[in-house]
């Protein structure tokens, strides 16, 4: 064969390919970039350090940027080969007084968080708890290490163009990644599911790196969720292939998801509490249709509250009634908006539902995206009245309450219950009251006192249901 025939050939074969050359040019590049890092031979990592991280969706009002907590004692135990992922830490509220949510409230508390695969879960009191409504923002901290994500990326097909690593994880997230000219990752940008905003943006800014045994590491670490500051982190020690070992617990494993499990328990004529999870909701029945409080964690909880509450009665729901809009009173409000049913929230939220119930959920579709449906929204201001002649149904603002500027209750005057999330939680029965008094409490009790409610029983959204005397001794009076 001439020697023009086969370079003609050869170019042909590389016209024919260039998807192949360009990934392969792509990989090369991959895998340079991962030895300027260390990434290559670099299985786990553990690092600590402290700084400031932030309660992300946690706002007082919509629009305004989380809570704030300083962080001591900052462990992150990273397993890339096994893909688990544990943080521990102590941190403490860093306003005085706290405005808006996130725990604690006053005082340290410590915090284990876990990931392993597609198990998420927390340990409070010693006592593993799942949490896979977490699993998509600690996937995320996983692969979006700065070695972390030059592992996601080399396992993924990773594009590579002018330092730029683009790529996706299907159904979990994508992902773009910027490197310097030394081959060391700078930032990530990245797009991850969440119940609230369909998608939420992440961004992660890495510098000050230095070298522990050929691994660079940043010793600088800044985060954004939603363009409002989600974590500053000053690393001071770092521990490449350090032996971590996060076993899934046995309850974990074994347990069905924590989110679909509904238990109904009747209060009055009509009226029904419904638990058997972490965030509770309400059932009222009217002459023709049905209300529900609170639509809270995610899809899954929220289409098992409505399945609850049309087992319950088979009049239509006509309104889910959001306390306030932390993420995770808020979470299953996609859902409800795909069912056709209309939100009522107070006024100072009502802009922020709207939007974010116009937006797409891209990254794994959820039952907002695949209905079609559009959300309707109404707003509540101090006060408004649904009733039928059979019965009253009262929403009232909690005004000046610190844990949200439009934090809502339900009062049913004919039965004398309200209905309230967060402004007070009962602890376990017999305990002493708290010391000093939570202000949040205290705001409650005097709003009651203010719009002269009459009130024998309250239906926590957390806790358990308790007469209005423990309020009153919970606030010393």
């Amino acid at each position: 064969m001439h020697v023009q025939t086969r370079l003609a050939m050869v170019a042909l074969l590389l016209l024919l390919t260039p998807s192949f050359a360009g990934a392969q040019s792509a990989r090369s590049e991959l895998e340079r970039i991962a030895r300027a890092m260390g990434a290559t031979n670099l299985k786990s990592i553990e690092v600590t350090g402290g700084g400031v991280d932030y309660a992300v969706g946690q706002s007082v009002v919509p629009g305004a940027p989380w809570p704030r907590f300083n962080v001591t004692g900052f462990t992150r135990a990273a397993d890339y080969q096994a893909g688990t992922l544990r943080d521990e830490y102590v941190r403490a509220r860093a306003d005085d007084p706290p405005r808006g949510g996130g725990v604690p409230t006053r005082g340290e508390q410590r915090v284990r968080m876990f990931m392993s695969g597609d198990y998420a879960w927390t340990v409070v009191n010693d006592a593993p708890v799942p949490a896979p409504i977490t699993l998509a923002e600690r996937r995320f901290q996983l692969w979006a290490s700065p070695h972390g994500v030059i592992k996601a990326a080399l396992a993924n097909k990773a594009t590579v163009k002018d330092r730029v690593i683009a790529f996706s994880i299907p159904g979990h997230m994508t992902m773009r990644a910027t490197v310097d000219r030394k081959r060391l990752v700078e930032h990530v940008h990245a797009t991850i599911p969440n119940p609230v905003l369909g998608d939420l943006t992440i961004e992660v800014r890495y510098s000050d790196y230095k070298d522990f045994g050929g691994v660079k590491f940043p010793m600088k670490i800044e985060e954004s969720a939603g363009g409002f500051p989600s974590a500053d982190l000053t690393i001071t020690d770092v521990r490449p292939n350090a032996p971590i070992d996060v076993p899934v617990p046995e309850p974990v494993r074994q347990a069905a998801s924590p989110y679909a499990k509904v238990t109904s328990q009747k209060v009055a004529d009509g009226v029904w509490y419904l638990t058997g999870g972490s965030h509770h909701s309400a059932v009222i029945e009217m002459s023709d249709h049905l209300i529900v409080v609170e639509a809270p964690l995610n899809d899954e909880r929220a289409l098992a509250v409505v399945a609850e509450a049309r087992q319950l009665s088979p009049k239509p729901i006509k309104f889910v009634v959001n306390t306030h809009h932390h993420f995770d009173h808020a979470g299953g409000l996609r859902a409800i908006a795909g069912e056709g049913i209309t939100i009522l929230t107070h006024e100072v939220n009502r802009a922020f539902f709207s939007r974010v119930l116009a937006a797409p959920a891209t990254v794994s579709p959820d039952h907002l995206a695949k209905s079609g449906q559009k959300g309707a929204v109404d707003g509540v201001r101090d006060r408004q009245v649904l009733g039928d002649g059979t019965r009253e149904v009262t929403i009232h603002h909690i005004a000046g309450n610190a844990h949200h500027d439009g934090l809502l209750m339900v009062h049913l005057p004919r039965e004398k219950l309200l209905i309230q999330a967060d402004a007070f939680t009962p602890g376990p029965a017999n305990a002493p009251p708290p010391t000093p008094p939570h202000p949040f409490s205290v705001n409650l009790a005097d709003n009651i006192t203010r719009l002269g409610l009459d009130v024998d029983q309250l239906l926590p959204l957390h806790g358990r249901i308790v007469p209005l005397a423990e309020l009153h001794r919970a606030v010393g009076r």
